[in-house]
């Protein structure tokens, strides 16, 4: 039988030498990164010298730069570091294809029948500390039957075990809790074995390996350490013995769980992250081209093989790029975006013809490659009867389907983000009253649109001034946009009042007074009288009626 094997990597200054790995020249002085941890800034990872100047993680970033004022410090850039521990996962893939990421610094590596390729586990060891190495990352190793006891001997062991508080320790066990945590005869005879670049836990010797480990090795909480460490248990090996139900009544049911993880008596599998979805589709050409008709030609052989695996997995294409390589080594790109998901070739060619004019020829072009940049979930869309399934037949989808080509089409000519439609919002104010979206990433408004509380202009200005006495009343006559006009019917006023939990420069001239106006010559104007307060008022024109 097949013992599972599990290969724990810890690195413990990932943070650090992620940022060292940056520069190119060897720093001969302290460095650490520090990052926010309960309000106050800590350090988070150290390098070798800053760790001998006697610096420790967690230790406030005021106490390290008092004690090592030559302490060379970074920002923590969480982001940054979850994207390298990536592409070390992709690196672990090496020594196999089951590797799961432990953020923020860790890798847990899925052995079973893959370390006789490199020799055995010791050599498959020598190979990782070698490629850490040439990397300049320090990494920790372990390897076990279990993911729990490959963890607890990269991270404890050779490690000494100490109370967690001294003050609060019990310096001698007591006699019932000695006599129940007898070791078992063997414990002692099945040492993992410590190599330079890691320790190997004998096969099927779980409980003799984990029992000198301290407790923490079980991945419990610290509360939990802590409280076992005052009855004066602080070793695996005291808790092996102890009534189970006794244990999880004190300490809760995870000490148990991780207990039974670490020994193998319950399941903990190695989730790998899943691949991410790749589409894309290429074609080498034996003489190089410069027509726009052999572009074209050779576009239609790789979209439908493109749009056949983006079917098999369900999905639609919303960001196409073109890649068109020269005989001279240039790239020539282009890029479009669709309004909405597609996985049919006709709509996403349509879109392509558009841009082919910017793709340069130069001496030839020998390959051709198309790539779908973004895809969406698509699903199919089941039609209620004959009628309905051959109107959209006849309309390629409905007329949904030709808005999101229309708007796929006017992308492509003026920008994704500047084909933009309405999307109601919640104020009173009349400009604030929608909010303009980028019609290709969302959805028409469904519901009713919010009724205002007073009739609306059609055509909505920035507010103009007008040239009116100092009246609330409205104007007799008035001048707007150098013409004259006289008052022929007045309807209001609508009172409105700036947002005062905004400070909005439009809106320093007070509440305002709305008035419906229409003039002899058949003008329909919106005008307010601005009740100035910090900005002087007076009479504006912010719209036109029909």
């Amino acid at each position: 039988m097949t013992h599972r094997r599990i290969l724990s990597l810890w690195f413990p200054r990932l943070a650090a030498e992620r940022v060292l790995r940056q520069r190119r020249d060897v720093l001969p002085m302290p460095f650490a990164v520090a990052g926010e941890r309960g309000g106050a800034q800590v350090l988070v990872s150290l390098n070798p010298l800053a760790e001998a100047a006697g610096l420790r993680e967690g230790q406030p970033l005021a106490d390290a730069t008092a004690l090592c004022p030559g302490l060379l410090t970074r920002p923590e850039s969480p982001a940054a570091e979850a994207v390298f521990l990536t592409v070390l996962r992709r690196w672990a893939g090496k020594f196999s294809p089951w590797v799961a990421e432990e953020p923020p610094s860790a890798l847990m590596v899925d052995l079973t029948g893959c370390a006789h390729l490199f020799g055995g586990e010791a050599a498959l060891l020598a190979q990782v500390a070698e490629d850490c190495t040439g990397l300049g990352l320090t990494v920790r190793a372990g390897i076990a039957d279990t993911p729990g006891a490959a963890w607890a001997l990269a991270r404890f062991a050779g490690q000494e075990v100490r109370p967690s508080r001294d003050g609060d320790a019990v310096k001698q066990e007591a006699r019932a809790t000695r006599s129940r945590a007898a070791r078992r005869p063997g414990w002692e005879k099945a040492a993992p074995v410590a190599t330079g670049s890691g320790v190997i836990a004998p096969p099927g010797r779980l409980r003799e390996v984990l029992a000198p480990l301290p407790l923490a090795a079980l991945r419990l909480e610290p509360a939990a350490v802590e409280g076992l460490a005052r009855l004066g248990l602080r070793r695996v090996a005291d808790i092996l013995g102890l009534p189970r139900a006794a244990l999880a009544r004190r300490f809760g049911a995870a000490v148990l769980k991780r207990l039974d993880q670490a020994l193998g008596l319950e399941s903990e599998p190695v989730s790998p992250a899943r691949a991410p979805l790749h589409f894309a589709v290429r074609l080498t050409l034996p003489e190089p081209i410069g027509l726009r008709a052999d572009v074209e030609a050779g576009i239609d052989r790789l979209l439908p093989a493109l749009c056949e695996r983006l079917r098999a997995q369900g999905r639609g294409a919303r960001r196409v790029r073109l890649m068109a390589f020269r005989a001279d080594g240039g790239v020539s790109t282009v890029e479009v975006g669709l309004a909405r998901a597609a996985d049919q070739p006709d709509g996403i060619r349509r879109l392509l013809d558009l841009k082919l004019d910017a793709v340069e020829a130069g001496f030839g072009i020998d390959r051709l490659r198309i790539e779908a940049v973004e895809t969406e979930p698509l699903h199919a869309v089941q039609h209620r009867g004959q009628i309905e399934a051959g109107h959209a037949a006849a309309t390629r989808g409905g007329e949904d389907h030709a808005l999101a080509d229309l708007i796929g089409r006017l992308g492509v000519r003026l920008g994704t983000e500047q084909v933009t439609r309405l999307h109601p919002a919640d104020s009173h104010i009349p400009e604030k009253s929608s909010t303009p979206m980028a019609a290709a990433w969302c959805s028409p408004w469904q519901g009713p649109w919010p009724a205002p509380r007073g009739p609306r202009p059609l055509v909505l200005l920035t507010p103009e001034p007008v040239d009116a006495p100092e009246d609330p009343m409205p104007p007799a006559r008035f001048r707007w946009r150098r013409q004259e006009m006289a008052t022929r019917v007045a309807v209001g006023p609508e009172r409105i009042l700036p947002e005062w939990w905004f400070d909005d420069p439009a809106w320093r001239s007070g509440p305002r007074d709305y008035w419906r106006l229409e003039a002899q010559g058949g003008a329909r104007l919106w005008l307010f009288y601005a009740h100035g307060s910090e900005v002087s008022g007076g009479w504006f024109c912010h719209g036109r009626f029909a």
